[in-house]
């Protein structure tokens, strides 16, 4: 009964299981891959600005004069990371991604450095969206204040559950609400430029605050400081980056043509992610918002006093959406509400990268196999769990501090980047040297300068990002990444190891010289009659049972109804002044196989087969341990024999009669109506 739950259950949660005939039904449109790849990269969008700005506000407001400087330069480097990714994803379409680049241009080594870089992106990538998340679902509804990390791990979960049910249905069900996002964010914008244009755009409700300076600005804007400060807000924006190098793990999951679809989809994701950051810098700038690390005791009020613990700090968008629809609370709610939702289903992003490359590198040998295993509905269920379980881990350790989780985040996206287009670049490079038609040749140096571009881009942001972003917490995502570098390549050693050591030799085809078996015989009872039973019917070239002395009198006993019974296999008595029965038998079990090296040796255990938890407590014990010792043996084969007792059957009564009883005359149950399932 609790199997059948359980399995209604499953299929509730999951939904029917998929032959893996119906993996094309599966593959996405553009129209679905959009939502489903881009949303991490657009939904930076609620969280990028606000990092900007954050950063900046350690100079005070003077600062801010830079923020549409640094947006800009951000836009660029996503122009040049998206371009440089069209040429990938159309070069490669196995899924592998970064990983395949580097892997196939620069080695083995650069390749898993790229594989788990991204892998450790993907956690993150998890972690920062959903805490960020869980703060704007507690800055619009105030009983959740305090509740951040409960309601980020419920998320996990959820995303969790909607994934393994496969990509396309987990897609289908959050295009609606990306695609509302999208509305939300593009409409405000007009609205609050075409406010701005008839000159009634209001100011947003912080914008009579003052910001008060970190002691490293108080004389101003110059000296290295400052320049630290810029590079720092700047590898912070860079954040809206992520999830580009999602598409090209996912070509895949795309319809034909697939490299040209990811594409085209790279274009878009582009495009809109683009526009929209630029809209979101640009309108804070006209509306004067006022965001602090610290706003508490960096938030002035007109008097020059700090602002106290009493104030509550809302998300830029927040308070772009208050004041541009300051007459409309029904935009404003949806503005919110769609905002924090996008920030959750940006996750979806990972959670659909990670599984597809840990299943590659599973492939390679680099990962335990069974996260290339396909779960009922054609999703790697195992590599779904295992990012919930981390990103679970990450939320719970960093208390869901988006500011604080994301001084680690970013760093594995641009090593990625960077080993990338330094593939790329070495991939064209290859293709020139054997290629002889001009006209391709055209094109294939047009791809490489297009990469080429986007390596010095990447590896630039590569290096800004390291110097700003090391001693606030990025170490710990490097450290993470080395970590698993190690772990990936202890795992590849031990695949091939094991290969090694199961390569089939000239000594494996011959057969050996005898099979000589052994029943092992606690108690005279129907288990090890069915074990005998089994053994000879086998046919060994010997056969023998054996016991352990622990009690005379119960050996004697033994001895005496087994003659009575006449069985035709002889019996040994093992002795064991110690009573030590499980040492005894492998001590016997070893010198037979010792005295006939090339000799099998087969030993025979009873077994109880049972159907309640506790009974397995009470039973089978003996045979565990025995099993446990014999199994490290060479040469020696454990066979178990089951006997079902009564409770393994369950309750059910029998529906339809034996063969015989009818004709035998013999009564047939009927099960009782209060019965009936």
């Amino acid at each position: 009964m609790l199997v059948r739950v359980g399995e209604i259950g499953k299929r509730v949660l999951l939904g029917r299981k998929l032959r893996s005939a119906q993996l094309g039904e599966t593959l996405l449109s553009k129209r679905i891959a959009l939502p489903v790849f881009a949303s991490d990269a657009l939904s930076s969008v609620a969280y990028s600005p606000d990092e900007i700005f954050l950063v900046l506000s350690a100079a005070g407001l003077s600062a801010y004069t830079f923020s549409w400087k640094i947006a800009i330069a951000v836009a660029i480097v996503m122009l040049a990371v998206v371009t440089s990714y069209r040429q990938n994803v159309q070069a490669y379409q196995s899924g592998g991604g970064d990983y395949e680049v580097s892997t196939v241009n620069l080695g083995p080594n650069l390749g898993l450095t790229v594989g788990s870089a991204l892998l450790v992106d993907y956690v993150l990538t998890v972690a920062v969206s959903i805490s960020s998340a869980a703060h704007y679902a507690a800055t619009a509804v105030e009983g959740l204040n305090g509740h951040e990390v409960s309601m980020a791990v419920l998320a996990t979960l959820f995303l969790m559950a909607m994934n393994l049910r496969g990509v396309r249905e987990s897609g289908t069900a959050f295009a609606l609400p990306t695609y509302l996002f999208m509305i939300a964010i593009i409409g405000m914008s007009l609205w609050g430029f075409a406010r701005y244009s008839l000159g009634n755009l209001p100011l947003a409700e912080s914008s009579e605050l003052s910001l008060r300076p970190h002691e490293d600005f108080v004389g101003g804007l110059g000296g290295f400081a400052f320049a630290f400060l810029l590079l720092r807000a700047f590898s912070s924006g860079c954040a809206a980056l992520t999830g580009v190098e999602a598409i090209s793990n996912g070509v895949p999951a795309f319809r034909k043509p697939k490299g040209r679809n990811a594409a085209t989809t790279l274009l878009l994701l582009g495009t809109i992610a683009i526009t929209m950051a630029l809209s979101i810098v640009t309108l804070a700038n006209l509306m004067r918002v006022r965001v602090a690390e610290s706003p508490a005791t960096d938030l002035l009020d007109r008097q020059g006093n700090p602002v106290g613990d009493g104030y509550q700090q809302d998300p830029i968008i927040g308070q772009l959406a208050a004041g541009i629809f300051d007459n409309f609370d029904p935009a404003f709610y949806f503005v919110t509400a769609v905002t924090g939702i996008i920030l959750v289903l940006a996750a979806n992003t990972a959670y659909n990268g990670f599984p597809v490359l840990g299943s590659i590198l599973a492939r390679d040998g680099y990962l335990p196999r069974q996260l290339d295993t396909r779960g009922d509905r054609l999703a790697f269920s195992n590599g779904i769990v295992v990012l919930a379980g981390f990103a679970i881990v990450l939320i719970v350790a960093f208390d869901a501090e988006v500011t604080r989780l994301i001084q680690l985040y970013i760093v594995g996206v641009f090593v990625s980047f960077t080993a990338s287009q330094t593939g790329m670049v070495r991939h064209w490079n290859s293709r020139l040297r054997v290629e002889d038609d001009p006209v391709i040749r055209r094109r294939m140096k047009r791809s490489r300068l297009i990469n080429g571009f986007g390596l010095s881009v990447t590896a630039l942001v590569l290096v800004v990002v390291l110097i700003t972003k090391f001693t606030r917490g990025a170490y710990i995502a490097i450290l993470a990444m080395a970590v698993l570098f190690v772990l990936m390549k202890a795992i590849r050693r031990h695949y091939d190891r094991v290969s090694d050591e199961l390569a089939i030799d000239d000594t494996d085809v011959a057969l050996p010289s005898r099979v000589h078996a052994i029943v092992l015989v606690g108690r005279l009872h129907k288990p090890t009659m069915r074990a005998i039973a089994y053994a000879r019917v086998s046919r060994p070239n010997s056969i023998e049972g054996i016991t352990v002395e622990l009690d005379v009198d119960e050996t004697q006993r033994l001895l005496e109804r087994w003659d009575e019974l006449q069985i035709p296999v002889p019996l040994k008595v093992l002795n064991s002044p110690y009573r030590e029965l499980v040492r005894s038998v492998v001590r016997y079990v070893r010198e037979r196989r010792k005295a006939s090296p090339r000799d099998i040796v087969t030993v025979y255990i009873p077994e109880y087969v049972v159907g309640r938890w506790w009974e397995q407590l009470l039973h089978n014990q003996t045979a565990l341990r025995l099993k446990g010792r014999l199994l490290f043996t060479p040469g020696v084969m454990v066979t178990s024999v089951p006997y079902q007792l009564a409770s393994s059957q369950g309750r059910s009564h029998r529906q339809r009669p034996v063969p015989g009883e009818i004709r035998r005359g013999e009564p047939i149950p009927v099960r009782r109506s209060d019965e009936v399932q």
